[in-house]
């Protein structure tokens, strides 16, 4: 009598590839994840020295709006003014309901970079959120201004890519603006916060530039004549 040989089933070349597949989405999952505990380098964002007293923001930009003057406004001078009025705002308007280490403000041509720094237990996390300002021109010479919650595309150059805009970043990873949606109220927290500084800096103003290191703001109502017609990105 023949031995009889069990012959085990090799598994379908489909089968390999889901294998194959679910592998490299659970290792571009960790990579992701390693990024995303990992806070940014904010070495490159000027904060000034920790001794020099800040302007009062808000006065500053009440007297560029009542007294129509334009008004540059440096990374440093901004951060450093978030630095030394952050811990009151919160203390006195939300208390504890917004936990925030500190937020700085990373100026680029074109956009703005708000980041918020947090920890847990002990380890730093950060997230930010990049804003670019978008204005317009009407027929009667007003001028439109919206704040853009992103900065702008990931890749311009590939058309069906074209329509994902970067939102932020989660650590040092940037991510799509939907992922935005979690942790939004975070930042809603923090522009109540400065509520007062945001409408005099972007809704009072007739025209505004972010340009690398400044930003640039003029009330005048003859400021925006400069901008075209249709829309213009600064």
């Amino acid at each position: 009598m023949a031995d009889e040989i069990e012959l085990k089933p090799k598994g379908s070349c489909l089968g390999k590839l889901v294998t194959l597949v679910a592998l490299c989405g659970v290792a571009g999952l960790a990579v992701a994840l390693y990024f995303v505990v990992r806070a940014q380098d904010m070495s490159d964002i000027k904060r000034g020295a920790s001794g020099r007293p800040a302007r009062d923001l808000r006065e500053v930009l009440k007297n560029s709006v009542d007294r129509g003057y334009p008004l540059t406004l440096s990374e440093e001078e901004i951060n450093r003014y978030l630095k030394q009025t952050l811990l009151a705002k919160q203390g006195g308007v939300l208390g504890e309901a917004v936990t925030v280490d500190g937020v700085r403000v990373r100026l680029e041509e074109g956009r703005a970079e708000i980041v918020i720094e947090r920890s847990v237990m002990g380890w730093p996390l950060t997230l930010s959120m990049f804003v670019r300002v978008e204005q317009t021109v009407g027929m009667k010479g007003a001028t439109s201004t919206s704040i853009l919650r992103d900065g702008g595309p990931f890749l311009p150059e590939v058309p069906r890519l074209a329509m994902l805009v970067k939102g932020g970043r989660f650590g040092q990873l940037v991510v799509p603006q939907g992922f935005l949606l979690l942790v939004l109220p975070s930042f809603d927290k923090l522009a109540k916060l400065y509520a007062a500084e945001l409408e005099l800096g972007f809704q009072e103003m007739s025209r505004i530039s972010i340009i690398d290191g400044k930003l640039e703001l003029d009330p005048r109502p003859d400021a925006g004549k400069g901008l075209p017609g249709e829309r213009d990105v600064f």
